[in-house]
């Protein structure tokens, strides 16, 4: 039995925003944009309701994959679709690794997927300003993963620094969940084809699709073999693997590039609002979500739940403390409810 204290490490590696929002509040805990898939999404999805009374065919599967594969300008066998990225993070173990090092602040659930999966972790905490140093990961290290963006630090890590960690021997994991949000996606490692270099992407923010898990990992055919040995037959459904064929589209990804330069215009109207409260905001950000810091995190987040506003604590995060809050970038309307509820709470 673990003690104590591995029971309670492990439930803050597994708390997530979502926990944070009831029905009918204003969500900043939450990264998922725009709240519900555009209507030419779900126009597409409802197109195949009449078709769930038989198996996921082959040819779905080659579609999807293929163009995730011409997406990224990679070949469809380097591309395994996923249940949502979590999914793929549960799946690490299969890789065998002797050592892995999870680089933190970052996102628990690969962490506490090897952890289950009885792989030895040591964690990398990286300082404020949370930029990367290579130096903290062990040499016997075969196993590290990064993210970039990093949630929750909103970091953006330049590529080469990320390349910099690979090593004879060792696989590097690179959590791009939210790189579609990124204008131009300079940073991305996913279209390069790299032998030790497994590139997490998840289609559930940008295209609001948390509800249906659409994902996918790009790598070496071998990675991903080592993945995928042992899952079960039928692993994504019709309405995923349409979803995943429908937003790898040319139209949907410069869409998704538009999207990308609304979220960076909301992002830096939104920090001055922040910092006119006499809040801490983490820069340079890059994603579609802050890192902040109160005096009095805790009560804040609890006295904006009262007001009807999800925020998500950042104490479960490995390397940050109590103070640290994160909020989700919104339109200018959004984020005045959220300013005036803090005004009128006080920080």
């Amino acid at each position: 039995m673990p003690d104590e204290t591995e029971v309670f490490d492990q439930a803050r590696l597994r708390h997530h925003g979502d926990v944070e929002v009831r029905p009918g509040m204003v969500d900043f805990a939450v990264n998922v944009q725009g709240g519900a898939p555009p209507e030419w999404l779900r126009g597409r999805l409802a197109g195949r309701l009449g078709e769930l009374g038989r198996y996921p065919g082959e040819a779905d599967v080659r579609a999807a994959r293929a163009g995730v594969a011409a997406r990224h300008g990679r070949a469809e066998d380097e591309v395994l679709l996923l249940g949502g990225v979590a999914e793929g993070f549960a799946m690490l173990p299969r890789l065998g690794s002797a050592l892995a090092a999870v680089i933190h602040p970052s996102f628990t659930e690969p962490e506490l997927a090897l952890r289950e999966g009885g792989v030895p972790v040591t964690r990398v905490i990286l300082e404020s300003p949370y930029t990367l140093d290579g130096a903290g990961v062990p040499e016997d290290a075969d196993l590290v993963v990064i993210g970039n963006p990093t949630n929750p630090t909103s970091v953006l890590h330049a590529a080469a620094s990320i390349r910099a960690l690979r090593r004879p021997g060792r696989v590097l994991v690179v959590d791009e969940a939210f790189a579609d949000a990124v204008p131009g996606e300079p940073e991305s490692l996913a279209g390069e084809s790299l032998p030790d270099v497994l590139v997490f992407r998840s289609l559930t923010k940008t295209w609001a699709l948390a509800g249906l898990r659409c994902g996918y990992v790009l790598g070496a055919p071998e990675l991903l073999a080592r993945l995928n040995h042992g899952r079960a037959h039928w692993p994504l459904g019709t309405l995923q693997l349409e979803a995943i064929a429908a937003v790898s589209e040319p139209a949907a990804v410069a869409e998704a590039r538009r999207k990308a330069e609304s979220i960076a215009a909301d992002r830096a109207a939104m920090i001055p609002r922040l910092r006119e409260l006499g809040i801490e905001v983490h820069e340079p950000a890059a994603g579609p979500f802050l890192l902040i810091r109160v005096p009095d995190a805790e009560l804040l987040r609890k006295q904006l739940a009262d007001k009807g506003i999800a925020v998500r604590r950042g104490d479960t995060f490995p390397g940050l403390d109590t103070g640290f809050l994160r909020v989700a970038v919104r339109p200018a309307a959004e984020v005045g409810r959220l300013v005036a509820a803090i005004r009128e709470v006080g920080l």
